[in-house]
């Protein structure tokens, strides 16, 4: 492994990140890590070694804030090499339910954080003509389940994003993946990373039915954090790293019961499909 390579990692206080983050470290990495409160972040890193760890308090929010941690990684290690987007929150509810304040709010962290970064980081990239962009996304991007549409919508605009930014960095030998994961051992169904709004109109029986089991999944989850970060680092290492890569059974299983189920939708409705052009 090449670690001399310099990792950005976002949201790296708790959950996937930090575990991602502790083995970049142990494995002898330089690492600049985000989180609101660079306090809680340094003592959960529990690194003080300045030569391979920057710990960075980040508003995702500002722009601004962005570019400067940015540039704090670039003076503390001269490059940046692989970035890794992994702020984002889970939000779980009815959509009539849910405020707009709500949506507007995760869509600022879970989209709009990581095109920011992104934008902040392609001008050094580009300057190194190398580079490895992960985004991460999620299984319900692509296959949703009942009660978490909002949530679901910002994973897709991820998707979509990460699949045309990788074809428009090619040329600059800069590599784009989107992580879908399903269910991992994490905090992501705690408080303090679930916003959920509990539905008290008579009905939607899928979704009630569907986040209590989710929530009563928690701590329970199939997935495993340090097995999905020795993945991300086997990725940074690999010369033709996927688009797309599902994390999971769980995340197979749904991601390939929604192509068949697509292609087959797909075929049924061809003829309506191509009836649509001029003729």
């Amino acid at each position: 492994m090449n670690t001399s390579k310099v990792w950005y990692v976002t949201g790296a206080s708790q959950g996937l990140g930090l575990t991602l983050v502790k083995m970049l470290l142990d494995n002898g990495y330089r690492v600049a890590a985000t989180s609101r409160d660079v306090h809680t972040l340094s003592q959960a890193v529990g690194l003080t070694d300045k030569e391979r760890f920057l710990a960075l308090a980040v508003d995702l929010n500002s722009p601004d804030c962005i570019d400067e941690s940015v540039q704090l990684t670039l003076a503390a290690f001269g490059r940046l090499d692989v970035v890794v987007n992994n702020a984002g929150y889970g939000m779980a509810g009815t959509v009539e339910e849910t405020t707009e304040q709500d949506i507007i709010n995760i869509f600022k962290v879970n989209v709009l954080a990581t095109i920011n970064v992104v934008k902040r980081v392609l001008p050094v990239m580009r300057n190194q003509k190398s580079g490895y962009i992960i985004n991460m996304g999620s299984v319900a991007g692509f296959a949703g389940a009942p009660g978490w549409a909002v949530y679901s919508a910002t994973k897709a605009a991820i998707t979509a994003f990460s699949e045309v930014l990788a074809i428009d960095v090619k040329e600059f030998n800069i590599n784009v993946t989107v992580v879908e994961p399903s269910g991992f051992r994490t905090g992501f169904l705690t408080k303090d990373s679930l916003a959920y709004v509990e539905s008290i109109i008579e009905g939607y029986h899928a979704v009630k039915e569907t986040q209590q089991r989710y929530l009563a999944t928690n701590g329970k989850q199939a997935g495993n954090p340090e097995r999905a970060s020795e993945i991300l680092i086997g990725l940074a290492e690999s010369e033709e790293p996927p688009i797309h890569l599902y994390l999971g059974r769980d995340a197979y299983k749904r991601a390939s019961e929604k192509l068949k189920a697509m292609t087959a939708e797909l075929e049924y409705w061809k003829e309506t499909t191509i009836s649509a052009d001029y003729k």
